[in-house]
């Protein structure tokens, strides 16, 4: 049996390069860290280490370890915060995965409200711009953008959220920031921001709607999301077409307009699972992201059917 202790201390090792790093990373002697990796190398029977200057590198067999050992000892966090959350009295988790912008707008109220209600409930926050259908292991909750093709899961309900219209952010001093609306068309030879460095979903409903009036945005430069391409814009370098969810907290010298005639619209959706939508923390949950328990309302609600 491998100890688990020896292989934190291993991995340490690895991460820090030399025997005394990991000491002084770990609050050990040197000494109790050597004693750790001889009895591991004697339990494997394998050679885990070897000398590289006056530090140590892995190994083949070594490197091998340490990737498994990674897995490993993330399992055996997961279980030790379960332990963790059962002995202070949270007797449940809810996985959320949210894009950007609305980890921006939404996300921040969604945990609150969560909180407030269900205090005994762990949430998990994931970062993740992939559909659902794509991950090994879905979520409880995710928020996603995508039309209405998204393919249906067994064991999940999609929840259509929001229409998000986009808009055309300007500097302050440019020649169409006064107007109520921008056509599309009129944006063509202006110099373009990319906001969308993934060059996802979000990036090409701008690209279609463009090629609907007959041009394609020369791009001048690629920011890599919605913040960086705003500050390029403030700072007078071009402007940028965006949803409006990612234009909900500009900074300052930039305005935001609709863009019209036509005006690109991608949809948001919420994909979770059957179990959670029918529990209490899940109703609770698709409420908040409706605006219903919250002063964050979307501008335009759709409904909550199935779509």
């Amino acid at each position: 049996m491998l100890d688990l202790h020896r292989l934190r201390v291993f991995r340490s090792v690895v991460a820090s390069g030399s025997v005394h790093a990991a000491a002084t990373n770990l609050g050990y002697t040197p000494s109790a860290i050597s004693q750790h990796l001889a009895a591991l190398q004697r339990e494997t029977g394998l050679v885990l280490l070897e000398r590289a200057g006056r530090g140590l590198r892995p190994t083949s067999a070594g490197l091998a370890l340490a990737a498994e050992a990674d897995e490993l000892l993330a399992r055996v966090g997961q279980a030790e915060a379960l332990v963790a959350d059962l002995r202070s009295g949270r007797t449940g988790s809810l996985s959320i995965a949210y894009f950007p912008s609305a980890g921006v707008v939404w996300i921040p109220a969604l945990v609150d409200g969560l909180t407030r209600a269900f205090p005994g409930v762990r949430l998990d926050l994931r970062l993740c711009d992939e559909l659902p259908e794509r991950l090994d292991e879905p979520p409880d909750l995710q928020l996603v953008v995508a039309g209405d093709e998204l393919p249906r899961r067994a064991g999940f309900r999609t929840v259509r959220l929001r229409d998000d219209p986009y808009v055309v952010i300007l500097p302050e001093g440019h020649r169409l920031a006064g107007r109520d609306e921008v056509e599309l068309a009129e944006l063509a030879k202006e110099r373009w921001i990319d906001n969308d460095f993934v060059h996802g979903r979000c990036r090409q409903v701008t690209l279609d709607a463009c090629a609907a009036v007959g041009f394609r945005p020369a791009f001048h430069v690629e920011a890599h999301d919605y913040r960086a391409a705003l500050a390029f814009v403030a700072a007078g370098i071009g402007i940028t077409v965006l949803p409006a969810l990612g234009a909900e907290q500009p900074p300052p010298g930039v305005v935001s307009i609709p863009v019209v005639r036509p005006t690109p619209v991608r949809r948001i959706h919420v994909v979770v699972r059957e179990s959670v939508a029918s529990s209490e923390v899940g109703r609770t949950a698709l409420a908040l992201l409706r605006g219903e328990r919250s002063s964050a309302r979307p501008a335009q609600t759709v409904g909550d059917g199935r779509s």
